[in-house]
């Protein structure tokens, strides 16, 4: 089946529209967010501190637990290094917040964060990463979780992050 010289102009057109639409989101650094790791919906970039429980966009370390999320597809491919896509999350914690990372979920300062026990597999019955510690963080860690969402891949799995991983924080915009 050929498509008309017409109908190929308009899905032609339609999709040069899509990808300017695309690349101009990226710039002003706007993303949607499809994942359950916080409320489907759209999300920019504003110009605020990176504090307790704001939602942030970051790029994965180039690392082994990343790499393997990203060919399990908990990762989408992207343009940050290593060809991850950004990931958002809520700063649950930050420096000098002890962070304990147990079976039964993680604890911030003695308080069990909502939905943070970790999971033993996957939907796909592979094991999942295993994390745990108990300390304060650093001067420059950050502890990035869900926190409405149980399968999240979030920092249960692959602890915290340095803060120069952050690229922003962001904001909902739309959400359903």
């Amino acid at each position: 089946m050929t498509l008309s010289r017409g109908l190929q102009r308009i899905a032609l057109g339609a999709m040069g529209a899509f990808t300017l639409l695309a690349m101009a989101a990226y710039q002003a650094e706007v993303v949607i967010n499809t994942t359950p790791s916080l409320p489907l919906g759209l999300y920019r970039a504003v110009d605020s501190p990176v504090v307790q429980d704001a939602y942030v966009m970051f790029c994965p370390p180039d690392s082994p637990v990343f790499e393997e999320a990203r060919r399990r597809g908990y990762l989408r491919v992207g343009f940050c290094p290593g060809g991850y896509a950004h990931m958002i999350k809520r700063m649950a914690a930050g420096p000098g917040d002890r962070v304990a990372v147990t079976s039964e979920g993680v604890y911030v300062n003695g308080r069990l964060l909502a939905m943070s026990a970790p999971m033993r597999s996957d939907g796909g019955g592979r094991l999942m990463p295993r994390f745990t510690q108990d300390r304060a963080l650093t001067g420059s860690e950050l502890l990035l979780m869900s926190d409405v969402s149980r399968v999240s891949f979030d920092a249960r799995y692959f602890g915290p992050l340095n803060r120069a991983q952050v690229r922003a924080v962001v904001e909902p915009v739309f959400t359903w």
